[in-house]
C-alpha cells in the first residue's frame, strides 16, 4: 500500500516544477489535510457501521458522530480490513494530496466590484474541504498535480474549447443560439468542451475525427470553474455545464444524453410548480434553458447543459450565498459565514434557523407531495439574505433528483422524459430519501451543528424548531392525498441514510442505512 508520505513526494516534485511557489505551503499543509479528510473518513466508518465508535467524539442527529481528530496520520489506515481491493484507499489518498494543494493556493478575497455569480465562486472557495460529509470532497481521480493546478476550483479560471459535430451525430440544441460560439462548418454545429475534456476527446474519438463526423475548431472561451469543476461561468453571467471524465467524491463528472434532454424539461415543470406554489416567490430557479450531447461512444464524452445564473436577479442587498460556504471559516469576520449571519440579526440562533427552515423546507416537501424531491444538500442551494434575514432560495442543478410519474399524474402534470431516465422513479422509499437526506441531514443538520459551536444553540431544541415547521406545512396542505403519509415518514422513529462509503466500497448506486431520526418527537 502507498503511504501518503510516498504518494506526497510525488505531488512535491511535480509542484516543484510547474508552480514552485506553493511547495512550502503543500508540505506545510499536509499534516492538516491529513486530518481532516481523516476526520470525515472516521466520522462515515461510525456512522455507516463499518468501525465500533469510540470514546472522544460527539454523537449528534442522525447518528454523526464528529471527532477532533482522525487518531491516525495517516487517513487510509482506516481503511485497514476494510476497502479489500484499494479502489476507496486510492480515492482517500488522492482526497488527502488535492486538499493540501488547495490549501497552499486559498484565497478568499473577493473583488470589490464582483457580480452575484462571481462572487458566490468566490465564497465557494471557502469551503476548501469541499462536500460537508464525504472523506472524498478533494478526490479528483483522472487529473496529475498539473491538471489541478490547471483547471481546480483554486485556479481562477479555465477554458472552453470547441468541436465540430456533424448535423446527423449531433443530439439536442444547437448551443450557439445561447453561447457566443464560433461559426459552425456547413452541415455542423459546433459543441463547447472543457478544455482538459478537449484533449481526452481528441484521443478517444480519432476515428471520427478522420472520417470528419468530428472537426476540430481553433480559438476558446474564457471561464472560471465552480466547485463542480465541471459547471464553468462564462462572460454574461452564463453557465456551462460539460462532461468532466474524471472521479469527484463519488461519481465520475461526464453527462449523460438523458441528462441533456431532461434538463430544459424538468426546468420547464419546475416553473410550472413553483408559480403555483405559495412561497414561489422566494424561490430562485437557476434554469438548464437547453442542452446537447453526441451519442457516439460512451455517449457521454462531449455533452453541454447551459444553466441561468443569479446576476440582474437580486434586490438591492441582496447577497447570495451558497450553502457549502454557510458553515466555513469567513477570515472577514473571523467565525463562521453561518455564525456572521446570524450576528448580523441580533445573535439569536433559534430565531434565525426558524426563518431559514421555513425558507428552505416548505417548498421542498411540497413539491415531494406533486412527485419531484429535489436534491437540495448545501451544494445545490444558493439561500440569499438582506441584513443577515434568510429571503430567498436559489436552487440550481436538477440532475440528481427523483421524480415519482403517479404523483405526478395525480397533481395533474405530465412530462417528456429521455427514455430510461434513472431521474424517475415508482418507490416512494426512494422519493422520500432524496428529499430527506440532503435537505435534513446534509443541509439542516450541518447548520444545527455549527450553530451549537458558535452560539450554544441547543440541538434538540434546534430539531423542535425544524419539527414544527415540518408540522405547519403538513398542516397547510390538509387533506392533501400524499401529506399525511410523507409527514409520517419524514418524523418516523428511523430514517435513511445515505452509506457513501459503503457505496464506494460496494461499487453500487445508492445504499441506506436507518438511523435515529431527531424530528421523532
Amino acid at each position: 500500500m502507498i503511504r501518503i508520505a510516498t504518494a506526497a513526494a510525488h505531488t512535491e516534485a511535480a509542484l516543484t516544477v510547474h508552480a514552485p511557489h506553493l511547495v512550502d505551503g503543500f508540505l506545510n499543509h499536509l499534516p492538516h489535510a491529513a486530518d481532516t479528510v481523516g476526520r470525515r473518513l472516521r466520522a462515515a466508518l461510525v456512522r455507516e457501521n463499518l468501525t465500533p465508535q469510540t470514546t472522544g467524539g460527539r454523537t449528534h442527529a442522525f447518528h454523526r458522530v464528529e471527532y477532533p481528530t482522525a487518531g491516525v496520520d495517516d487517513p487510509v489506515d482506516l481503511l485497514t480490513g476494510i476497502d479489500t481491493t484499494g479502489t476507496m484507499t486510492a480515492e482517500i489518498r488522492n482526497a488527502v494530496l488535492n486538499l493540501a494543494v488547495a490549501l497552499a493556493r486559498y484565497d478568499a478575497r473577493i473583488p470589490a466590484d464582483a457580480d452575484p455569480d462571481t462572487t458566490a465562486i468566490h465564497l465557494e472557495r471557502l469551503a476548501v474541504a469541499g462536500h460537508n460529509l464525504h472523506p472524498c470532497g478533494r478526490t479528483r481521480l483522472g487529473w496529475d498535480t498539473a491538471d489541478v493546478l490547471a483547471h481546480d476550483l483554486e485556479a481562477g479560471h479555465t477554458a472552453i474549447r470547441f468541436i465540430a459535430v456533424q448535423d446527423h451525430a449531433h443530439l439536442g440544441d444547437d448551443l450557439s443560439t445561447w453561447l457566443n460560439l464560433p461559426q459552425a462548418p456547413p452541415g455542423y454545429r459546433i459543441q463547447p468542451v472543457h478544455a482538459w475534456q478537449h484533449d481526452t476527446v481528441l484521443h478517444r474519438y480519432t476515428d471520427l475525427f478522420t472520417d470528419g463526423t468530428l472537426r476540430r475548431i481553433d480559438g476558446h472561451l474564457d471561464a472560471i470553474p465552480t466547485a463542480a469543476l465541471r459547471t464553468l461561468l462564462l462572460p454574461g453571467g452564463t453557465y456551462l455545464k460539460v462532461s468532466l471524465d474524471i472521479q469527484v467524491t463519488s461519481t465520475r463528472r461526464n453527462i449523460s444524453v438523458a441528462s441533456t434532454r431532461n434538463g430544459p424539461a424538468l426546468s420547464h415543470l419546475l416553473h410550472k410548480l413553483v408559480d403555483d406554489d405559495p412561497d414561489g416567490h422566494r424561490l430562485i430557479l437557476m434554469t438548464e434553458t437547453a442542452g446537447a450531447a453526441v451519442p457516439a461512444g460512451s455517449g457521454r464524452d462531449l455533452s453541454a447543459i447551459t444553466r441561468t445564473g443569479l446576476t440582474g436577479r437580486l434586490q438591492p442587498g441582496e447577497h447570495a450565498i451558497p450553502g457549502g460556504a454557510l458553515p466555513a471559516y469567513d477570515p472577514a469576520t473571523h467565525t463562521t459565514v453561518l455564525a456572521g449571519l446570524v450576528d448580523a440579526t441580533g445573535g439569536n440562533p433559534a430565531t434565525w434557523l426558524t426563518d431559514y427552515t421555513r425558507l428552505l423546507l416548505p417548498p421542498l416537501l411540497r413539491l415531494a407531495t406533486h412527485g419531484i424531491a429535489l436534491e437540495a444538500h448545501l451544494q445545490n442551494c444558493l439561500p440569499t439574505f438582506l441584513g443577515g434575514h434568510p429571503h430567498r432560495l436559489a436552487l440550481r442543478d436538477f440532475a440528481g433528483l427523483r421524480l415519482h410519474p403517479g404523483r405526478l399524474h395525480q397533481a395533474g402534470h405530465t412530462i417528456d422524459l429521455w427514455p430510461g431516465s434513472v431521474i424517475t422513479t415508482d418507490d416512494t422509499e426512494i422519493l422520500r430519501a432524496k428529499l430527506g437526506y440532503t435537505a435534513l441531514q446534509a443541509h439542516l443538520g450541518e447548520l444545527v451543528i455549527r450553530l451549537g459551536e458558535t452560539h450554544n444553540l441547543d440541538e434538540n431544541h434546534a430539531w423542535r424548531l425544524i419539527r414544527a415547521v415540518v408540522d405547519e406545512t403538513y398542516d397547510a396542505l390538509g387533506t392533501h392525498p400524499h401529506a399525511t403519509a410523507d409527514h409520517t415518514w419524514l418524523t418516523a422513529p428511523t430514517v435513511p441514510h445515505k452509506a457513501l462509503v459503503r457505496m464506494r466500497l460496494a461499487g453500487t448506486g445508492d445504499i441506506h442505512i436507518p438511523v435515529k431520526n431527531p424530528l421523532h418527537v
